[in-house]
């Protein structure tokens, strides 16, 4: 057993010496993979440069509060977050269910009181287990995402008396009481 696993590391580690090896060509220079016969190549129609001014901008300036960004907010979370934060943002997703790390209980102090561009800011560039979301979640949703954690975090701390009657009597009729 001992001596397969050696094989088998050795192996593994022979192999990843072929990257070095590779054929690469100067970035002006010839390449036959393309039909122009140039190596490099111009971006796609709609690629964005994270570099650029207006991609930065979106992601430094915090859109103002309306339905309409929760509602994108919550759509995206519900995409990209949920799996592993959970519905109610409590971390007990289904992802760390089937034995992952458990990510933080945003219902917790240290995250109550973070600020909403540390979200972002995680959201960009990840944390701890967590990889980046910035090739998948644009900027604006970054900030709709935030939104959205502020709000579940409002959710489970409401006092029921600041509710209105018809959603007391509704959330009443829910817990039986």
């Amino acid at each position: 057993m001992k001596r397969a696993l050696i094989i088998a590391v050795a192996l593994a580690a022979a192999g990843c010496d072929e990257m070095v090896r590779q054929p690469k060509a100067p970035v002006y220079g010839r390449s036959d993979l393309f039909p122009n016969g140039a190596a490099m190549q111009t971006p796609p129609p709609g690629a964005v440069s994270r570099e650029d001014a207006a991609y930065q901008a979106a992601l430094g300036q915090r859109p103002p509060m309306t339905l309409a960004l929760l509602q994108r907010g919550r759509e995206r979370y519900d995409i990209y977050c949920e799996p592993c934060h959970g519905l109610a943002g409590d971390g007990k997703g289904v992802v760390p269910s089937r034995g992952f790390p458990q990510p933080p209980d945003f219902h917790r102090p240290p995250l109550l009181g973070a600020p909403s561009r540390l979200i972002v800011d995680t959201i960009t560039n990840g944390y701890g287990v967590m990889f980046s979301y910035a090739d998948r979640v644009p900027p604006t949703d970054r900030w709709a995402i935030a939104a959205y954690v502020r709000a579940l975090q409002l959710s489970q701390a409401a006092p029921a008396a600041r509710l209105s009657s018809d959603d007391r009597a509704r959330l009443e009729a829910a817990h039986g009481g």
